[in-house]
This record gives C-alpha cells, sequence and structure tokens, in this order.
C-alpha cells in the first residue's frame, strides 16, 4: 500500500470516531497547553527579576550584614553595619561615586482617616540617584534637613492610591502620620512600574536617615549599604575598597573572617536567575505529567481499536497489505492524535498565558523554545505510545483475525 493511502485511511479512520478522538486528545491538549503556560509565567517571573535588577544600574554595589556560625548556631552577625561604616566607604573616593545608607522596615502611614502600611526607607539625599528613581512632584529633602532631623517624606508613586488619594498634588505640603509622628511630605516620586511577587517599588516613603534613626527606627544600624562603583570596568577595585574600609571601620583583624557580604548586580542576576529556572523547570515538569497520562490514554484506545478492527485487520492482510503498512497505519493514527491534540494545546497555552495577565496580573512570556519543546514531545509521546498497539494490530494472524467476531 502506498504511503499516502496509507496515511489516508489512518486520518479517515480518526474521523469515524470524531467524539472518541476528541476525549483521546483531551489528555494531550491539557498537557501541551499546561506546559506552555507554566513555562511563559516561569519565564515572566525571571524577566520582571533581571529587569527589577537593571533598573537599579549595573555598577550598583549592595553591602548587607552576614550571618556567622557561633556554638555551631547560626545567628546574625554582632557587628552589624553602621554609619561609620558608610562613613569609612565614602572616604574613598579613587573607584566609588555614591554611597548611601539604608534603613527600612514596614510602618504604617496615616493621612486624614485613611491608612495602610508601607515600606519606610530612612535614607540619604542620593537615593534617587544610587537607585534610578525620578521624581514627578516637588522635590527630595535635602542634605541640611538630613542633618536637623527634620520630619519630611517624600512618597512613592504608589503610596497615594492606597490612602484614597486621586491626585497626588493633593498630598504635597500635607501631614501625614508615621510611627506616630507627623511627617510633611514634600515630593512625589515617579513610577517605576514594576510591581511584581517581590514587591512593589512604588510602594514606599522615603524619610531622612537621621529622622528615621532618632524617630522611627530607634536605633543606628543598617538594613543594608549602597555603593555606586564609578565604572562597570572599576567594579572589582570597588569592591575592594568597600572591604577594606568596612573591616578597618569594624576593627577586624587580618584572621578574621567578614562578618558582612558584598554583592554586585550581576551576583544578584546570576542567583535569582538560577532560583526562578528551577521553578519554571518544577512547573513545567509537574504540567508534563499530564502529557504522560495523555499518552497511556491514546495507547488505551489504540489497543481497543485494534480489538475492534480485528477483522478488518485480516481483510488487509488477505489482500495482501504487508506487517509494515499495518505498523505504521496505526502508528500514524495515534501521531496524528497526538499532533492534532499538540496545535490545539499550543493555541491553549497561549491563551492561559494571556489570561493568567489579564486576570492575575502576573507577567508572562512564550518563547518559540517552549512552544517547540511541548509539541515535540506530544509528538514523541504519540509515536511512543503508539507503537505497543500498532505491534499488535500488524502480528495478528490474518487466517485468526477473519474467523474474530
Amino acid at each position: 500500500m502506498l504511503l499516502f493511502e496509507i496515511a489516508r485511511v489512518a486520518i479517515d479512520a480518526l474521523r469515524v470516531n470524531k467524539l472518541r478522538s476528541l476525549l483521546t486528545m483531551l489528555g494531550i491538549i491539557i498537557g501541551v497547553g499546561a506546559v506552555i503556560a507554566m513555562i511563559a509565567l516561569g519565564n515572566g517571573a525571571q524577566q520582571s527579576v533581571q529587569d527589577r535588577i537593571a533598573s537599579l544600574g549595573t555598577t550598583l554595589l549592595q553591602v548587607n550584614p552576614s550571618r556567622v556560625v557561633q556554638a555551631g548556631i547560626q545567628t546574625t552577625s554582632l557587628r552589624r553595619l553602621t554609619p561609620d561604616d558608610a562613613k569609612a566607604i565614602a572616604a574613598k573616593q579613587d573607584h566609588i561615586t555614591e554611597v548611601q545608607p539604608e534603613q527600612d522596615g514596614t510602618q504604617q502611614i496615616v493621612y486624614k482617616r485613611q491608612n495602610t502600611s508601607i515600606q519606610i526607607v530612612g535614607t540619604t539625599p542620593n537615593y534617587l540617584e544610587v537607585h534610578k528613581y525620578e521624581l514627578d512632584r516637588g522635590r527630595m529633602f535635602t542634605t541640611k534637613e538630613n542633618v536637623a532631623r527634620l520630619r519630611v517624606v517624600v512618597l512613592g508613586a504608589g503610596v497615594a492610591p492606597l490612602i484614597d488619594v486621586s491626585d497626588p498634588e493633593e498630598l504635597l505640603g500635607q501631614d501625614v502620620r508615621i510611627a506616630g509622628e507627623q511627617f510633611q511630605v514634600v515630593g512625589i516620586l515617579k513610577s517605576k512600574g514594576q510591581a511584581n511577587s517581590f514587591g512593589n517599588p512604588d510602594e514606599i516613603a522615603l524619610i531622612p536617615f537621621n529622622t528615621g534613626q532618632f524617630r522611627v527606627f530607634g536605633n543606628n544600624r543598617l538594613n543594608s549599604l549602597y555603593v555606586l562603583a564609578a565604572s562597570e570596568a572599576e567594579i572589582p577595585d570597588a569592591m575592594s575598597d568597600v572591604e577594606t574600609a568596612v573591616r578597618r571601620s569594624q576593627k577586624l583583624h587580618g584572621g578574621e573572617p567578614d562578618d558582612f557580604s558584598i554583592r554586585n548586580q550581576s551576583d544578584f542576576l546570576t542567583t535569582l536567575g538560577e532560583t526562578t529556572q528551577t521553578f519554571t523547570m518544577l512547573l513545567a515538569g509537574i504540567a508534563a505529567v499530564s502529557l504522560l497520562v495523555g499518552g497511556i490514554g491514546i495507547m488505551n484506545i489504540m489497543l481497543v481499536s485494534v480489538t475492534e478492527r480485528t477483522r478488518e485487520i485480516g481483510i488487509r492482510k488477505a489482500l495482501g497489505a504487508t506487517r509494515a503498512s499495518i505498523l505504521f497505519q496505526f502508528l500514524m493514527e495515534a501521531v496524528v492524535l497526538c499532533a492534532c491534540g499538540g496545535l490545539i494545546g499550543v493555541g491553549a497555552g497561549m491563551g492561559a498565558a494571556v489570561e493568567l495577565h489579564k486576570l492575575m496580573g502576573w507577567r508572562t512570556s512564550v518563547d518559540a523554545a517552549s512552544i517547540a519543546l511541548a509539541f515535540g514531545f506530544a509528538a514523541a509521546t504519540g509515536l511512543i505510545f503508539g507503537v505497543w498497539p500498532a505491534k499488535q494490530a500488524a502480528a495478528l494472524d490474518p487466517i485468526e483475525a477473519l474467523r474474530f467476531e
């Protein structure tokens, strides 16, 4: 039998039982759609992380207190970062352009009868330059206001809606209450526009570092220290300068390990990229289980089909059909089922990714690689799970098959 004729007979056999063919494809459709949607979700999360970190600048260094082991117990280092460490770093100007100390914590902000909890950041006036923020209205607080510990605040673009203010302009010059203290709003930031599961950079309030230290947080311990290197090429030298300055400030001797860590943006991108990639593969693996279930369903239906068409197979063999043509016919039926299910699943997966973005606000990204992977896996499923039923059909004895009732 010619190859084209075999393929036509296989497709005609599927068309005779349209409902059964559709139900058989359902497992493949769900599997392929789930794989594409989950990979799109993982890719979107990874891109969000990369965009968020990249928006901070490629020359940004972050210094954090590290954890040390004492008596077999992992604890936070007793020597925390302090403003003295920031001053020591600022004294080194060869490879460093900006130093920005930071205290932060979640506090309630109250305006009239509205209140909400946001991140309050005690920082210096160079916060905007270091973190690549821009002002939308008003101004940033000044160095003099920081030294004088004045109660002024610059609000993120996402704060106004949280306290039921439709026009941020209304907040300029008004008083808000933070940690029981009255603060005057002097500026509103432009939106970063990158809200995701890792936090919303627009839902923050910036206050002078000295004000936060004495009126809000009540201590001089820094959550982080941010340093801008002069250029990407000078990042290693800047990291060396920071390490030397902090060790000297904390009076660490030569044999003592650092009780702080220094990381640049590439470190964060690598670490978070690996994490989100693992998360994506986990989601895709879970979704791929449904493809396996769909493949088993196809094998089951094809075995039933072989039993139902035993006399047909006997007649074909009696008329001269070879084992190879019978094998190819049933294998073709399984592959066509999976290929059609794969095509429908691709559309379903892309549609699911779009709906996840619209309904849940999650960032999704469908790439060609995930489509090719899912569709190829679906076709391979049909090939693998169709072999056994096809071999069963090809191995039938024509005389026994003709006698079958």
